[in-house]
């Protein structure tokens, strides 16, 4: 299966991050450009969140403010609200080979789950790895997984019970049992992606885990077996994630970056229309001082 996208938004650099919020319409990070912005219903594009670069992933608090990866994990006001307090959920800790954070995802109780760079993901490999965390509701992070050459994407099963998460360096997605405390068991891997660098993940209502694979121009979805059962295609080489959204959750959005295409302003929005809705978000829950 092969269904063909439409191009909504054009002239950024490298995006990351897309997230569905009913009133402000897509989310989106600009991880070269830097911030974070809202392609709107009317096609036009606002500033959400100001200036900060290497923006990986994005979530939504239940207490409001958007939750972005990069140097930590942080909670930002829309600037639409005033200016507000930066407030860190989980700093890095550069002397113990954490400079920073990549792809995030939400579980049903609110935790938030995000791989640990031990480099910065755009310069030259270390050769040391990062970690899996968990932020616990209370606030309180913990590694429950490490030997992560390059996180990217991260989503659960529709169940909840597996949890999916790309390691672009190791050209492989893994696969978590996911414990009753947020804990995860050893993982296996749920498909390797040969030459081709998996990127950010998304999993739909049935289960299919469909994944960017950048360079190619391509997100390929995998049932729970791993067998691939459809693709996306896009005219940039660079695409680096995707989301559902919509008000039926059956609008696909794919974003990309601009590398090998000609210009470091081609990150572009493209959207289809699917058969399989998405998952419904799940918010942010950790407690925070203000």
């Amino acid at each position: 299966m092969h269904t063909p996208v439409e191009k909504l938004s054009t002239g950024h650099g490298t995006l990351e991050g897309p997230l569905w919020d009913t009133p402000r319409g897509l989310l989106f990070a600009d991880a070269t450009v830097g911030g974070v912005r809202a392609l709107q219903g009317d096609g036009s594009v606002r500033d959400v969140v100001l200036h900060r670069r290497g923006i990986g992933g994005l979530a939504l608090h239940r207490d409001g403010g958007v939750v972005i990866g990069g140097r930590n994990i942080a909670i930002k006001r829309d600037v639409a609200e005033g200016e507000s307090p930066t407030i860190v959920l989980l700093d890095n800790d550069p002397e113990n080979d954490i400079v920073g954070f990549n792809d995030m995802t939400v579980d049903a109780a609110g935790r938030i789950y995000v791989g640990s760079l031990a480099f910065v993901a755009t310069e030259a490999r270390s050769g040391k790895t990062g970690s899996l965390f968990v932020i616990d509701l209370d606030g309180s992070a913990r590694a429950i997984a490490d030997d992560v050459q390059l996180t990217n994407g991260l989503g659960f099963s529709p169940d909840g019970k597996t949890l999916y998460h790309s390691d672009s360096m190791r050209h492989v997605v893994y696969a978590y049992d996911v414990l009753e405390n947020g804990d995860v068991g050893p993982r296996r891997a749920f498909i390797e992606s040969g030459e081709a660098m998996p990127d950010g993940l998304v999993v739909d209502s049935a289960g299919t885990v469909w994944v960017a694979l950048p360079h190619t121009g391509t997100v390929t979805g995998y049932d729970p077996s791993g067998k691939a059962v459809g693709h996306f295609r896009t005219d940039e080489p660079m695409v680096t994630s995707m989301c559902f959204g919509g008000p039926d959750l059956r609008d696909f959005y794919i974003v990309s970056g601009s590398e090998h295409a000609g210009s470091d302003r081609a990150g572009s929005i493209y959207r289809a229309r699917v058969d399989v809705p998405g998952q419904a978000r799940n918010d942010v829950k950790v407690r925070y001082s203000r």
